[in-house]
């Protein structure tokens, strides 16, 4: 009797992973929302170099490096949903109307491993668009600084290639 109480009160534990999806939620709206903010202060800017005149921007730079911050947030925001759903449908119960929807297959979590898998995806992304940025605001001074950046592209795209490829099996 004793047994059957204790599995029931541990089994009932696994509620308490409703927190990290509860956050994970709050914080990819966030996400989302800063960098929808980041987007809309590029369109502003652009809008004040053509229509009004405002040439004392630097438009080009400005609004690569806030665009692509901005797909940085978004990423995570996509890191922390997948997390969220993963954790819910693992931990807590399947999502209903999950199985009625045919987009539903990046959000889906059958295993531990495959939601490390589809985190890692989705990290790994935004580590290469994190880098992107940090290198719009680089000043190269020598050929070698360019070589070094040649190189980093080069094992972006042969680890990109490799997780393409394991993706595939």
């Amino acid at each position: 009797m004793i047994e059957k109480i204790f599995e029931k009160i541990l089994w009932n534990s696994r509620i308490i992973t409703i927190l990290p999806v509860i956050f994970g939620l709050i914080g990819a709206i966030i996400c989302f929302v800063i960098a929808s903010y980041d987007i809309v202060k590029v369109l502003v800017g652009a809008w004040q170099y053509f229509a009004i005149g405002n040439k004392a921007l630097d438009l080009h730079s400005d609004a690569v490096g806030a665009i692509v911050g901005a797909i940085d947030l978004y990423l995570m925001a996509l890191v922390l949903f997948i997390f969220s759903f993963g954790i819910y449908e693992l931990f807590i119960s399947e999502i209903e109307p999950m199985k009625l929807s045919k987009h539903s297959k990046v959000l889906e979590v059958k295993s531990l491993d495959q939601l490390k898998d589809k985190i890692g995806k989705v990290i790994v992304m935004v580590l290469i668009v994190n880098f992107f940025q940090r290198v719009l605001h680089t000043k190269f001074e020598t050929p070698l600084e360019m070589c070094y950046l040649a190189l980093s592209i080069l094992g972006l795209c042969v680890g990109l290639y490799f997780l393409h490829k394991g993706s595939n099996h």
